[in-house]
């Protein structure tokens, strides 16, 4: 710690990585209790990739329950999404310190800067699997428009296809990079030198994720399918 001498305070590794952790099953408790005493939610309770699908897919207006394999995965997708989303307030706060500490007291940190980025990042990574949930991940509609829906559903089921190619290379890219890492000890060159390795290690989590989130929409594809296939026999 001598090269962070004369720099005020300088957060610990450890309560970084611990206040990233704890941090938002606080924030999740207390919105808990905020709603049971009658609080109301910030949101109309509709999610960006549902309003831009409400007017013009009608794929919007069709569900399957799923299985408790399905849900599962969906409730997990769902809470790590949230969890991570609280974690936007810390970067909000380190940069507000950095301010204050830089304008103030004339001492500009050397931890605020990487600790926000390293948090950005790893909120984005984690964070997949509650897009792919709510249908928030891009998607070139050009020709997708112009198919009936059971054709939209039938596009949605091939093009899955790609996504688990995709999904499959990066967890295991992800594992490379974690393990590589965790083995050399591997630190960041700034002069904080926090350590990589649990941030490589969100990756891997994040593409876990990824994965059973698009393993739920598939199966929830192929029933919808299959449901349409035997009502337009019928």
């Amino acid at each position: 710690m001598s090269d962070l001498e004369g720099f005020g305070f300088v957060m610990p590794h450890w309560l970084y990585w611990g206040w990233l952790a704890v941090m938002p099953l606080i924030m999740m408790a207390w919105h808990r209790w905020s709603r049971a005493r009658g609080g109301e939610p910030a949101d109309p309770g509709m999610t960006p990739g549902e309003l831009q699908a409400e007017e013009d897919d009608p794929l919007i207006y069709l569900s399957f329950e799923g299985n408790w394999f399905t849900r599962l995965i969906d409730w997990t997708s769902e809470k790590s999404g949230e969890f991570v989303a609280f974690w936007t307030v810390n970067a909000v706060v380190f940069y507000f310190f950095e301010v204050i500490m830089r304008y103030l007291f004339n001492q500009p940190t050397v931890w605020v800067h990487e600790a926000s980025f390293l948090l950005l990042g790893m909120q984005y990574l984690l964070a997949g699997a509650f897009a792919m949930l709510h249908g928030a991940h891009v998607r070139v509609d050009v020709v997708y428009n112009l198919l009936p829906v059971r054709g939209r559903i039938g596009m949605d089921i091939f093009t899955s296809m790609f996504f688990f190619v995709f999904a499959l290379v990066l967890m295991v890219t992800s594992w490379t990079f974690f393990e590589n890492s965790y083995a050399m000890n591997e630190t960041t060159v700034e002069t904080w030198g926090i350590q990589y390795w649990p941030v490589k290690g969100m990756m891997m989590l994040g593409s876990t994720l990824l994965l059973l989130a698009g393993i739920s929409k598939f199966i929830k594809d192929i029933v919808l399918f299959v449901r349409l296939g035997q009502e337009r026999v019928a």
